[in-house]
């Protein structure tokens, strides 16, 4: 993804997760072109990435639409991810990981270490887009290694619940240090439950998958919390309140 898409992405993101773009709100492509001063082929990937993330739908005519979600629904989702991922980490230390598939999943590792070290050395939030790319390959190749195509089908239904999926993302840059906090004990989240599949030690990889996702849900909580709200008097669709 280039980075004036990766940036309509975060901007368009953040203001829906803030309640500023509230749930029903039609996006006008004219509108952000405008405001973001961006032409209509990038500002259309990214309105296709964020279909994709669940926070819009595409209308039956034309065009794209907030959806209606509550952090309750989010929390919910991540819950279920946590489960069947747990199930498939034990699946497949069970089954014994085949070397493709360790060695790419050795690879996410390094590269998510890669991105910790980089935000770490400068202060600064970790890159959002390649750690959300990173942490959606290492998911999948996961659920991939159990051989479980109904626990896959399952997954796939559950993560297209809005901010759900392991790709979803909250990091906006806005606390950095609060962001790489918890991007590194997603990394070493990472390297516990390969390690435990490597050895397979199934019970402690579905374990590991399992407080992996509660922390992601009570992260996303904080972030979404902490992301600037919208204008004054406008309700947002992820009050902390609920569940």
């Amino acid at each position: 993804m280039s980075s004036q898409i990766d940036k309509v992405v975060t901007e368009l993101r953040g203001r829906i997760l803030s309640g500023e773009l509230p749930a029903g709100h039609r996006v006008v492509e004219l509108q952000f072109t405008h405001e973001l001063q961006v032409s209509r082929t990038p500002l259309r990937i990214a309105l296709g990435e964020l279909e994709r993330e669940g926070l819009l739908e595409r209308l039956p005519t034309r065009g794209f639409r907030v959806r209606n979600f509550s952090m309750g629904q989010i929390a919910d989702a991540v819950d279920v991810r946590g489960v069947l991922e747990g199930m498939a980490a034990r699946l497949a230390a069970e089954l014994g990981l085949a070397q493709d598939m360790l060695a790419q999943m050795e690879s996410c590792l390094e590269l998510g270490q890669g991105l910790v070290d980089s935000a770490t050395r400068t202060s600064s939030a970790v890159g959002a887009q390649q750690w959300a790319d990173m942490n959606l390959r290492l998911h999948m190749l996961i659920v991939r290694s159990c051989g479980n195509t109904a626990l896959e089908g399952a997954l796939g239904f559950v993560s297209r619940t809005p901010m759900g999926g392991a790709g979803a993302l909250t990091l906006q840059g806005v606390i950095p240090e609060l962001e790489t906090s918890f991007i590194r004990r997603a990394q070493s989240d990472h390297v516990d439950v390969v390690q435990a599949m490597r050895q397979g030690a199934g019970a402690r990889a579905e374990a590991i998958m399992r407080e992996h996702a509660y922390r992601s849900r009570e992260n996303k909580k904080v972030l979404i919390a902490r992301l600037p709200r919208g204008t004054e008097g406008r309700i947002s669709p992820l009050s902390t309140t609920e569940k």
